[in-house]
């Protein structure tokens, strides 16, 4: 075993259980995990974007995405979370074209630094947030007393949906993969690795949809499951190819390096700023349909 490849497994092996008994704690306890990650995720979009034209206000994106976070905490009810998330971008917004007006020069892409240092904020912070949503969706029903694992589970699912994707598409991608999927922007994916994360993304939906079926707040069938895996699938996977094309683009092949073997939270994220918020409108669908 490679020193890259025990790293990756020592940093699992410690992080997955960690990451999961805050899940089911909830409240700040997993809100205090996401705001870290959603300012380290900041820092490190727009370390990637300063390699351009832009000039982003670190500070300003790093601040903004860890109240986007914590405004989830406070008030876990998506309709709260909206309107106080709304008003928190539009005075971001206005923060930072001051900021820029009085501290960068035209010549250096003012407009192109603010949308920067905004979009760095919602990329993060807004996305993570739906991770404290799905948490306490029950609770937001008005499930009370939620049933103990709901909130959990909620979470786990597009958690699980994603990584077992990604596993199952590097692993038949690395067999028997041979069509490149999208060469321009990450040479290494193919389309036999793309359907075959597909696959197990679906696997795992229904599989889900037999365990969270007996929930009465959200249920899901396991004909839903197989859908929401199918969808959270294919946005994984874009996900994954978007945050190739900003390291490409900043040439690097890492956007950090905070976890030894597994790169940067963007790196380890790419996926879930996709899935976490779909999920959640999924969810949402799923329980008005039934």
């Amino acid at each position: 075993m490679s020193a890259e490849l025990r790293a990756r497994v020592l940093v699992a092996a410690a992080g997955i259980p960690l990451a999961v008994l805050l899940i089911h704690q909830g409240g700040w306890y997993l809100g205090a995990l996401l705001m870290v990650a959603a300012a380290i995720g900041a820092h490190e979009f727009h370390s990637l974007a300063s390699v351009g034209a832009a000039r982003p206000v670190r500070w300003l994106a790093m601040a903004g995405s860890t109240l986007l976070v914590l405004l989830a905490v406070h008030d876990a009810v998506f309709g709260v979370w909206g309107d106080r998330a709304v008003t928190l971008v539009v005075v971001l917004v206005l923060l930072t074209a001051c900021a820029v007006v009085f501290s960068r020069k035209i010549e250096e892409e003012p407009l192109l630094s603010a949308s920067a240092t905004v979009l760095g904020a919602l990329y993060t912070g807004g996305t993570l947030s739906f991770a404290v949503l799905l948490r306490h969706l029950p609770e937001a029903m008005g499930t009370v007393p939620a049933q103990r694992w709901e909130g959990t589970l909620l979470v786990l699912l597009p958690l699980a949906i994603t990584w077992a994707g990604d596993s199952a598409a590097f692993f038949v991608g690395r067999s028997i993969g041979k069509t490149r999927l999208a060469p321009r922007v990450s040479p290494g994916k193919t389309v036999e690795g793309g359907v075959g994360g597909l696959v197990a993304s679906v696997a795992v939906g229904v599989a889900a949809g037999f365990v969270l079926d007996d929930y009465g707040t959200v249920p899901v069938t396991p004909l839903a499951g197989g859908v929401i895996g199918l969808v959270l699938g294919a946005a994984a996977q874009v996900g994954d190819l978007a945050e190739s094309v900003l390291k490409r683009g900043a040439g690097v092949k890492d956007s950090g390096a905070i976890l030894p073997g597994h790169g940067g939270v963007l790196d380890r994220l790419d996926a879930l700023f996709f899935t976490l918020p779909l999920a959640y409108g999924l969810l949402i669908l799923t329980r008005h349909l039934s």
